[in-house]
């Protein structure tokens, strides 16, 4: 039987443990697997573009465990009821092929990408990091402000949408959660007039703006000494929001420039306004110790983060060992069970057990 474990199976879950510590721990099985990078085959997502959005696959797998995850983006669906990403994925047996998980990750692909934003913050920011500019206050800010308070100890954040009912969407869910920081301190919100604004004096800016253009939402004279820039929203050709000038700083050495999976992310992240030898080091080289992250308190840095197949391979495993954990989840008859493995059609010849009879 194969694991199945959907939306309300979710809620559950951080209804018992809480959001933030979910993510704190998927972190923790991000950065497990980070270490194990070069145990992993490894791919750019395969996707289809359209004029309205994307439909992507993304594939891993080590010696052990498959997975992939279906998502897609496409900025006009809340003008339609529907959510700008919505995704699902599979764990799988290597040895067999058999589906060992399938989940929902819509929400599960919020946390995970805000876990891995937090987790790269904690050896690319300043440790004493305190307030952050939420550029972009959509679907994933909540989640990125949660992650960010409770790994990294956040205690200001600054908001600032086009949409000013963004922003109302996000500073009641926040008020709505009484947040506090790592240290236990109240965190102050302050809604900005301009990215300007909200960026001015900030610790960390975090970008995830939804529409699929060549945007430029940060600008070189934005930048300050000492910043993190924690770029989400720029991921997919065609997608970005910083202007070049910003990366082109990497060639003077103010800038250093981190990715999750270069080849993913020359393609589809900010990377993507740059020749195809600019610097920039993968995430996993500075957790395994390999390269190191911020080299002083004043030097600027980027995470150019677009979402990596390994990241959903880490959620999945972390989903299957919480739920059984947990007892939350349910079974499916995903595979049909055969007495005579080479005898599919047997199945057809069968009749419905009883309890599927009557549903």
């Amino acid at each position: 039987m194969t694991r199945y474990i959907d939306v309300g199976d979710v809620q559950e879950l951080v209804h018992r443990l809480g959001a933030a510590p979910m993510m704190a721990e998927m972190a923790s099985f991000i950065r497990e697997d980070f270490l194990r990078w070069n145990q992993f085959q490894k791919s750019p997502r395969t996707a289809n573009h359209s004029p309205l959005g994307v439909i992507e696959l993304m594939p891993t797998s080590d010696a052990r465990h498959y997975a992939f995850k279906y998502v897609n983006g496409h900025p006009r669906n809340p003008s339609h009821g529907l959510p700008t990403v919505m995704a699902f994925g599979v764990l799988a047996d290597v040895a067999t092929g058999y589906p060992l998980l399938l989940s929902e990750l819509t929400v599960t692909t919020a946390m995970r990408t805000a876990a891995t934003s937090a987790l790269a913050a904690q050896v690319l920011a300043r440790p004493d990091c305190r307030s952050m500019a939420l550029i972009g206050n959509g679907a994933q800010s909540e989640f990125q402000a949660m992650a960010f308070m409770s790994m990294l100890g956040i205690t200001e954040l600054r908001l600032f949408d086009v949409d000013p009912a963004a922003t109302d969407k996000l500073e009641r869910n926040l008020r709505a959660l009484a947040p506090v920081g790592a240290a236990r301190e109240p965190v102050q919100i302050i809604r900005a007039d301009s990215v300007a604004q909200a960026v001015r004096g900030a610790d960390i800016v975090t970008t995830v703006t939804a529409d699929k253009t060549r945007a430029t939402i940060l600008t070189p004279e934005m930048i300050e000494p000492g910043m993190h820039i924690n770029g989400v929203g720029g991921d997919c050709p065609g997608k970005t929001e910083l202007d070049r000038r910003i990366l082109e700083q990497a060639y003077q050495g103010h800038t250093r420039v981190f990715a999750e999976y270069l080849p993913q992310t020359r393609i589809e992240g900010e990377l993507q306004q740059m020749d195809a030898d600019f610097p920039a080091t993968e995430l996993w080289q500075v957790l395994a110790g390999q390269v190191p992250g911020r080299l002083s308190p004043q030097e600027v840095t980027l995470f150019d983060s677009v979402g990596f197949a390994l990241e959903d391979f880490s959620a999945l495993r972390y989903l299957l060992h919480v739920s059984q954990a947990q007892g939350v989840g349910s079974e499916l008859s995903l595979v049909p069970t055969l007495q005579d493995p080479k005898n599919l059609f047997g199945v057809l010849a069968s009749r419905p057990s009883a309890l599927r009879r009557a549903a």
